[in-house]
């Protein structure tokens, strides 16, 4: 039985007080979708409304696997994701997020998500997020009432990268957000590829990232098979 995998997204489309256009970074999304696809992967998509979500960074549609997701499967599914409530993610080996300024509008306190993150990863699901998308870990209790993130190894956007990029329109800086809830925050060089499993739980710092996040969440799903 091939794995199944669940894309969650954001609906956000404008961030910040200057209403910065924003949405789901196309690389984050595209390059797993990619991964997961040449794995025979199910891949699905939910977002936290049922609206059609957004794409941000439509420029790098040059890139291959951009331009396959673009005009192959991957947008087209991804327009018609479905609403996560009407989702029985049990039924998924692995959850993953990507990011973009998006997430950061509409997942740092979504409770519904943050229930799905809980439950999949206490059933030893897989959950995965690059760049922003890690906001989705940020206020996860566990059923023993601690952070998700304390103690865990993980990456994201970092806040260096940050002062360079957005500043002025994330309502928070999310290395600094995640630190607090006790992670061991990993950060490499800006921009740089950089992912990091940490068991069941794999995250990447940057859209540079996106490809490894997924490599490492594969070799942990086939593992799970043998």
């Amino acid at each position: 039985m091939n794995k199944k995998i669940l894309i969650i997204v954001s609906n956000a489309n404008a961030i910040g007080p200057n209403n910065r256009r924003t949405g789901t970074f196309l690389p984050e999304v595209a390059h797993p979708y990619a991964e997961f696809e040449n794995a025979n992967y199910h891949i699905d998509f939910a977002s936290l409304t049922g609206d059609t979500p957004y794409l941000d960074a439509l420029s790098l549609a040059n890139d291959p696997s951009n331009l396959a997701f673009l005009t192959g499967k991957g947008w087209e599914t991804m327009q018609k994701a479905v609403k996560l409530s009407t989702v029985d993610v049990s039924k998924y080996d692995a959850v993953f997020v990507p990011g973009g300024l998006a997430p950061m509008v509409d997942m740092p306190e979504n409770e519904l998500l943050k229930k799905v993150i809980k439950e999949t990863y206490e059933r030893n699901a897989v959950v995965g997020a690059v760049c922003h998308g890690p906001v989705s870990l940020l206020n996860v209790k566990l059923s023993n009432g601690s952070y998700l993130v304390n103690g865990k190894n993980i990456t994201s956007f970092t806040d260096e990268e940050e002062r360079g990029y957005a500043i002025a329109d994330v309502p928070f800086l999310l290395e600094t957000a995640l630190t607090k809830q006790g992670a061991k925050f990993h950060a490499a060089a800006n921009w740089s590829a950089h992912s990091i499993a940490d068991g069941n739980l794999v995250t990447g710092q940057n859209p540079a990232s996106a490809k490894g996040v997924a490599e490492k969440m594969i070799v942990i799903l086939e593992a799970a098979k043998k």
